[in-house]
């Protein structure tokens, strides 16, 4: 959907979440044992508040829906992350006007940016009730979340950034790993054929790889060979690597994870790359740094953070100030929530409905949500030019 388009019946487009999907029986209801092993309760050692935060906000409840669901958001932590915290809270409202607040309760606690906290209101939620938790958006919490075990455990819709994912606990927020498969994509969608990925070492390097080899082999391409690279050479063993190992690639993906992609993108700039023959592909993650001259030529798929989709015009005119993606990642989880508690009802939340292939439509466009967790999105592909994102395609994606 274009941004800034409005639609005039919120509730309808939002229950068409759940209406694409093939839904499943309701799931038997459990006790507090079975929706989370006790030896699993404890927060780990290390997880502790770190983050000056500002006095804690009160739990706040929207709604009177029959679906309990429980939203973890950072609201009184200092700086950026307070402010997207409380802009997700714009965004739950918003949604539950529209289409929540018949549907569910929502109860929204603050994390505070405490990764500890977070881990003892997901935990709490779990145990106590809630249909689905949505969040949290701490990292650590995520991950903790995502190592506990019970067999009636619902949902976790976390909104942590470059968190892969685990079994029940859903990545929302774009990865590189689908970055990376979107932009592979792009160029396979154009006749490219043969491709080399050079990732940043450590945990998400191999799913980035498996997710750039699924996707290219949808398009009839292949992923020659995976390349691992270490900051600590700035990537130039990689790329000489790479030389010996494949000759005429199409196209290199550079996955940088944490650090900058600058190094790396020296390295292949002596090398010649990219040129006529060769193109380089970067990802979401890159966008994280100044925008540096190496970048230019290259391909991006990445969301667009002013794409807001039909919410775009009612936030604004609401709240008074622009939505971003972090509205639409918020809005989006509350509208599913409400979505498939409308089709199917409380205990709707199977994961054959969430896992469904045929996905979801929000304001942040086609996503769809992995058996491990992790997420695949269609979304935009662009291309680096004068230091700034030029549309290729409206969109593309990696399944």
């Amino acid at each position: 959907m274009e941004a800034g388009r409005q639609v005039h019946c919120p509730r309808t487009w939002a229950i068409a979440f759940a209406l694409a999907m093939t839904l499943s029986g309701c799931q038997s209801k459990g006790s507090v044992s079975e929706a989370l092993d006790p030896a699993a309760i404890a927060v780990p050692a290390g997880q502790n508040g770190d983050v000056a935060a500002g006095p804690a906000q009160a739990t706040q409840s929207l709604g009177t829906g029959s679906t309990k669901i429980t939203m973890l958001l950072p609201l009184s932590a200092p700086g950026t992350e307070g402010q997207n915290g409380r802009k997700m809270l714009d965004a739950a409202k918003l949604a539950m006007t529209d289409i929540g607040n018949g549907l569910l309760t929502l109860t929204v606690e603050d994390t505070k940016g405490d990764s500890a906290q977070a881990s003892k209101l997901a935990i709490s939620a779990i145990t106590t009730g809630s249909k689905v938790v949505i969040g949290p958006t701490e990292l650590p919490a995520a991950q903790h979340i995502a190592t506990l075990s019970g067999s009636k455990r619902p949902p976790v819709l976390a909104l942590a950034d470059n968190f892969a994912g685990g079994a029940g606990v859903y990545a929302v927020l774009l990865s590189e790993a689908d970055s990376a498969a979107a932009g592979a994509a792009g160029l396979a969608a154009k006749g490219r054929k043969k491709f080399v990925l050079l990732v940043a070492e450590g945990s998400n390097a191999s799913a980035v790889e498996k997710r750039v080899a699924n996707s290219l082999s949808i398009y009839g391409a292949t992923l020659a060979v995976t390349v691992p690279y270490s900051a600590s050479d700035g990537g130039a063993k990689a790329v000489d690597e790479m030389g010996s190992l494949v000759d005429a690639p199409d196209a290199v993906i550079v996955a940088s994870g944490d650090g900058s992609p600058s190094p790396i993108l020296a390295a292949l700039k002596s090398k010649g790359i990219p040129g006529k023959a060769i193109s380089v592909v970067g990802t979401n993650r890159w966008l994280e740094h100044p925008m540096d001259p190496l970048f230019e030529g290259a391909y991006i798929a990445t969301l667009d953070s002013r794409e807001t989709g039909p919410i775009a015009d009612r936030f604004r005119t609401t709240y008074n100030y622009p939505a971003d993606v972090n509205v639409a990642y918020a809005y989006d989880m509350v509208a599913l929530t409400a979505g498939v508690a409308s089709a199917v009802g409380p205990d709707g939340f199977s994961k054959q409905v969430l896992e469904n292939p045929n996905g979801f439509r929000g304001s942040t466009g086609l996503f769809r949500f992995r058996a491990d967790g992790s997420s695949e999105r269609s979304m935009p592909f662009y291309q680096i030019q004068k230091g700034a994102l030029k549309l290729v395609a409206k969109s593309t994606s990696g399944f």
